[in-house]
């Protein structure tokens, strides 16, 4: 749980759609612009929070997160979205001193903050609730031979995004509490997989943002 002497839990998000969800969840809102970035402050749950859209892909994040933890200061950072489902971290060449997948010098693996996921393992839900590893890169998986690829290589790994290495990363430098907390929109290299991720913002979106919320009012508990 998110202890009484937190000051700011900062959520950032990928896509506009997710952003609104979210934005309509504060009260006492004001907005802030810096550069190529928003900055929303409110009230949710007694608890103030800063939420920001960085855009999609591991660059817009790692700039956006930098950018708000330098103005903000936050005690926790949670990144929420969707990813792709069943899937694994893309095999990034980081050269032949380097374990693949690996940045020079960081660690392979970033593990949650515990006393987020803990409160991520109490969302009281009938979506089913996994936590284990998420595996990014910049590139949209789209076929069998991408997921088998992948999954060879980690095949430990539940979903695969463009965002939360990167967030994962800045918060290790900068020492930040984090999370990643994502919804799973679609299965890569499945049947007719485009129309599941269309599907998914048409009809399952909002039951979605629901187990986001849900995850939001356990962080926040005093």
């Amino acid at each position: 749980m998110i202890t009484a002497t937190m000051k700011t839990i900062a959520i950032i998000n990928a896509m506009q759609k997710e952003h609104e969800q979210l934005a309509g969840l504060l009260t006492e809102t004001e907005t802030v612009t810096d550069g190529p970035f928003s900055f929303v402050t409110g009230t949710f749950n007694h608890q103030r929070m800063v939420l920001m859209q960085s855009g999609i892909g591991k660059v817009n994040a790692a700039v956006g997160a930098v950018e708000l933890i330098r103005r903000y200061a936050p005690d926790a950072l949670v990144n929420t979205g969707v990813a792709g489902g069943i899937d694994s971290r893309l095999q990034v060449d980081c050269g032949p001193e380097t374990e693949r997948g690996r940045v020079q010098g960081l660690p392979l693996y970033y593990e949650g903050d515990a006393g987020l996921l803990q409160a991520a393992r109490l969302v009281e839900t009938d979506v089913r609730l996994l936590d284990g590893l998420i595996c990014s890169g910049d590139q949209f998986i789209t076929d069998r031979q991408q997921l088998a690829d992948i999954k060879a290589r980690f095949p430990e790994a539940l979903a695969v995004d463009m965002e939360s290495g990167a967030l994962a990363q800045v918060c290790h430098l900068y020492q930040v509490p984090f999370l990643s907390f994502r919804i799973i929109s679609d299965t890569p290299g499945a049947d007719k997989h485009l129309d599941q991720y269309l599907n998914f913002w048409e009809v399952m979106a909002e039951k979605s943002f629901g187990v986001t919320r849900s995850l939001l009012e356990k962080i926040t508990q005093a």
